[in-house]
C-alpha cells in the first residue's frame, strides 16, 4: 500500500487491523459475499434498482437501512464498534467513505456466508480481500480476534466453534466503494424469485445473474422449532404462508403489507434461513472454486 494510501481513513483501518491479525494468507479461492433481501426497500426505492442507478453498493450509514440493528450514526453502537475495530480512523470521516459489511464464505455455502441477513447476495470478486478486514465473531460482541488477507487465523476459530448456523460467519468489511461492474462477480437469487420484478431489475445490474438452490420450509417443519425464536414466530410463520409453506418471496410479501412488525417478520425468516436451506443439486459436492456454487446463467 503506498504512503499516500495509507494516510486515508481507509488506510489507516487496514493497517490498525494488520498490525492485530495473525495467521496464513487467506485461500485466494474464497469469496466474500454480501447477503441482502433482495424485495426490500433503501430509501423508499426498491433495493435493486436503486442499486442500478448507482452502481454502488452502499454501508448503512449512507443507506439508513439494514438487516440487522439500525445503530449506524455517531454514538450508535455501529459506530462505537467501528471506531474500536479500525482505531478510529473512520471517527471523523463521511458516511460514504465508511466500509461496507459482509461475510466471509470459508464454508462455500451457495446461499452466501451469512444467510441470517438475506435470502440473496453479492459474491465479490477475488480482488477485493485485499481491502477487507475481519473479525470473529460478529462485531456486535466487541471480539479482540481480527483478521486481512494477508494473516487471516479467524477460519480455525470459526471452525474449532460450535455457533449455530445463522451466526457461523467470519465477519468482513469491505474498504472503499464497492461498485457492480467491477468488484462483483455474480447476484445470486433464490429461484423463487424467477419470473418476478426481481429477477428483471437484478438482469439490469451490470454484473452476471446466478441462482442458489432456495429456501422452502412447510408450516408443519417450521412447528417442530418452536424453540429456536419462540411460538410467537412460529405462529407469525403459520399465518403468513402461501399453500402451507414459506419462502424469501412470501416473506417479502408479509413485510410490504405494513401489517406485521418488521422485527417479527425478520425472527420468521430466521426461521426459514435456519431450517429451509434446499440441499444443492444431487451429487454436489462441495465446491472447489466460487463459481461452481451455483448454476451460471450467463448475464455478464
Amino acid at each position: 500500500m503506498s504512503s499516500d494510501a495509507l494516510k486515508t481513513a481507509r488506510g489507516r483501518a487496514l493497517r490498525h487491523v494488520a498490525e492485530l491479525s495473525s495467521g496464513r494468507p487467506l485461500d485466494p479461492a474464497l469469496r466474500v459475499t454480501l447477503n441482502f433481501h433482495p424485495d426490500r426497500t433503501a430509501q423508499g426505492r426498491p433495493i435493486l434498482e436503486a442499486l442500478s442507478e448507482s452502481g454502488v453498493y452502499l454501508s448503512q450509514f449512507v443507506t439508513g437501512t439494514s438487516n440487522g440493528g439500525l445503530t449506524a450514526f455517531p454514538g450508535g453502537d455501529r459506530w462505537e464498534w467501528e471506531s474500536r475495530i479500525f482505531g478510529g480512523a473512520y471517527d471523523e470521516a463521511a458516511a460514504r467513505e465508511r466500509p461496507v459489511y459482509g461475510a466471509l464464505n470459508f464454508r462455500r455455502k451457495p446461499v452466501g456466508a451469512a444467510p441470517r441477513f438475506g435470502s440473496a447476495h453479492f459474491r465479490l470478486a477475488a480482488h477485493t480481500p485485499a481491502r477487507t478486514t475481519f473479525c470473529y465473531p460478529d462485531s456486535c460482541l466487541e471480539p479482540s480476534d481480527v483478521g486481512v488477507a494477508d494473516r487471516m487465523g479467524l477460519i480455525e476459530l470459526a471452525l474449532a466453534d460450535r455457533k449455530d448456523a445463522l451466526d457461523d460467519y467470519i465477519e468482513a468489511h469491505v474498504h472503499g466503494p464497492v461498485r457492480l461492474d467491477r468488484d462483483v462477480e455474480a447476484l445470486v437469487l433464490d429461484p423463487c424469485y424467477r419470473g418476478t420484478g426481481v429477477e428483471e431489475a437484478a438482469r439490469r445490474l451490470p454484473c452476471s445473474l446466478e441462482w442458489h438452490p432456495g429456501f422452502r420450509l412447510t408450516v408443519g417443519e417450521l412447528r417442530r422449532y418452536p424453540d429456536y425464536r419462540g411460538q410467537e414466530y412460529v405462529d407469525l410463520g403459520a399465518r403468513i404462508a402461501v399453500g402451507g409453506r414459506l419462502d424469501p418471496r412470501i416473506v417479502g410479501d408479509a413485510v410490504r403489507t405494513g401489517r406485521h412488525d418488521p422485527q417479527a417478520v425478520k425472527k420468521v425468516w430466521h426461521c426459514l434461513a435456519r431450517f429451509g436451506a434446499l440441499p444443492r443439486a444431487a451429487g454436489g459436492a462441495a465446491p472447489s472454486s466460487p463459481n461452481e456454487e451455483v448454476v451460471l446463467d450467463g448475464l455478464r
